[in-house]
């Protein structure tokens, strides 16, 4: 029998997991992470050695149960237009459906964007033979709003190719904006009534500071690199995001899902690793922040484990820094 994680300790340790897309369906936590292949292969900005061939859905029943391992939901060989790197997924449920996001190489070493289908949140799921047209780059995070409408954020700088797309169409040797242009932002598009289109070609979303001027492509500690996610809160949309080179997650909030987004501040400081991929989700009148870092592999990059902790606002809607290392404070 697993036992009880406790925060900020692995959720699973019998296989390495990475980039948990938190939801809560059925009244129970699914947690949706990418899967991290044990190989000994080396590191490069390209993300070669994220090898990942498979997801496996995780999920507890409350916040202290045992976690369950739902097995392997979709592989590589099933989907008919990708290559390889089944990397950070997102699931949703509208039309009495689930539905799985996921980046992919395509044929072409093109990174897109697929969607496969489950009438379980467990799966397995069913890839659409397809990639979403119009899809491109990686991290795909999918908000149903309150109206039910649903929205794509997706993007990823570097082995995301994010940087490659900036003419709208794929430029292979494309090098990112100079450091003193405003940098790219995540795109966005909304979603068709069946999930499986983009109604409009997407948006790229300006993140900006208080004085509403954009952060600028050399401002590596509030730039966006990559691992998109928006939730709401209070009638505000929060976009978080990592900032890739200075390895902490951020967030920025607006009045509308489309942006302009404010840039706020941090919320979770530094993890063992190079990469930070997280997901918030509200759960029994909590907040918790899944994420993940490479503790359970003792530092090895592309052996993650995915962790949750509490995550609290202050009274104006601002998110308390998190040090997932910070020593429990003592009992009063």
């Amino acid at each position: 029998m697993n036992h009880a994680p406790k925060p900020n300790e692995p959720l699973v340790t019998h296989i390495f997991t990475a980039d948990p897309s938190a939801h809560v369906f059925e009244g129970k936590i699914y947690i949706y992470p990418s899967h991290d292949l044990d190989h000994d292969g080396p590191d490069n900005d390209n993300g070669d050695q994220y090898a990942m061939e498979d997801y496996h859905i995780l999920s507890m029943d409350d916040i202290d149960s045992p976690v369950v391992d739902h097995g392997e939901a979709l592989h590589l060989r099933d989907i008919p237009w990708a290559s390889k790197q089944l990397w950070a997924p997102d699931a949703a449920f509208k039309n009495n459906t689930y539905y799985l996001f996921f980046p992919a190489r395509d044929h072409d070493g093109i990174f897109r964007i697929g969607v496969a289908t489950s009438a379980s949140p467990s799966g397995p799921f069913s890839p659409e033979p397809h990639y979403i047209e119009g899809s491109f780059s990686i991290d795909p995070a999918v908000f149903v709003d309150d109206d039910e409408q649903a929205y794509m954020y997706f993007g990823g700088l570097w082995g995301g190719q994010l940087e490659k797309w900036q003419t709208g169409s794929f430029v292979p040797d494309a090098a990112g904006p100079d450091v003193g242009a405003p940098a790219l932002g995540p795109r966005v598009a909304r979603l068709s009534e069946d999930m499986r289109r983009f109604q409009e070609e997407p948006l790229e979303i300006a993140i900006v500071d208080e004085e509403g001027q954009p952060i600028l492509a050399g401002d590596e500690e509030r730039r966006y690199f990559e691992g998109p996610w928006v939730h709401k809160y209070n009638g505000w949309y929060y976009l978080s995001y990592s900032t890739g080179t200075t390895h902490k997650l951020v967030y920025a909030v607006s009045r509308n899902p489309l942006g302009p987004f404010t840039f706020k501040g941090t919320i979770l400081t530094p993890v063992i690793g190079w990469t930070t991929h997280h997901s918030i989700v509200e759960f029994e009148n909590k907040w918790y922040l899944f994420y993940h870092d490479c503790s359970l592999s003792e530092g090895v990059n592309h052996k993650r484990c995915v962790k949750f902790t509490e995550l609290r606002y202050n009274e104006d809607g601002t998110i308390q820094t998190i040090d997932p290392y910070a020593s429990v404070e003592p009992v009063k």
